[in-house]
């Protein structure tokens, strides 16, 4: 009976792991097209992007050097930024959705989740975002389920990266001499 408790809590988990992909994913496609969509930055290029990263350099919040990078760098690229951010979002939300390359997937969301809350974005949904990538990185093997990642078995090549990362970091303490 204890082993088939420990098997149905195991595929419990694995599928609320695999629910949390997707929902992730859904997430990133929806901000895409509403960004698209509700917020004009196709139909209106660089207004909105611009007004949301003056407001960002007025912010408390937002750190020095970074109000020097949307200053000096993102400000005098605004028309990249204003059609790649949506495009990257929608992408990425396909890819999570279909599982196709989770883990560089999910670690462009964290670079993106870091900027926007960076740019002082800091609310309950980006919060979530962010603790939502984190927890598929750190559950990933449960996250292959309906995924292209394991129908193509481009998980295990993955599996690979890790272990070398992971024995390179490996601590090996010293022997006093």
């Amino acid at each position: 009976m204890k082993l088939l408790s420990t098997r149905f809590g195991e595929q419990a988990f694995q599928s609320l792991v695999t629910l949390m992909r997707l929902l992730f994913g859904i997430g990133w496609l929806f901000a895409g097209i509403t960004k698209i969509t509700e917020k004009n930055w196709f139909s209106e290029p660089g207004i909105f992007i611009k007004n949301y990263l003056m407001m960002a350099l007025d912010k408390p919040n937002v750190p020095e050097f970074y109000k020097y990078f949307i200053e000096h760098f993102v400000l005098k690229h605004i028309m990249f930024f204003n059609y790649m951010i949506p495009i990257v979002q929608i992408i990425i939300g396909i890819v999570l959705i279909v599982g196709l390359m989770i883990i560089p997937s999910v670690l462009i969301c964290l670079f993106m989740h870091m900027n926007f809350i960076l740019s002082g974005n800091m609310n309950l949904i980006s919060l979530t975002l962010y603790t939502s990538a984190f927890c598929i990185l750190l559950f990933l093997n449960k996250s292959y389920v309906l995924s292209l990642d394991r129908y193509l078995g481009i998980e295990h090549r993955f599996k690979n990266i890790k272990q070398k990362v992971r024995k390179n970091i490996t601590y090996t303490p010293s022997k006093a001499s």
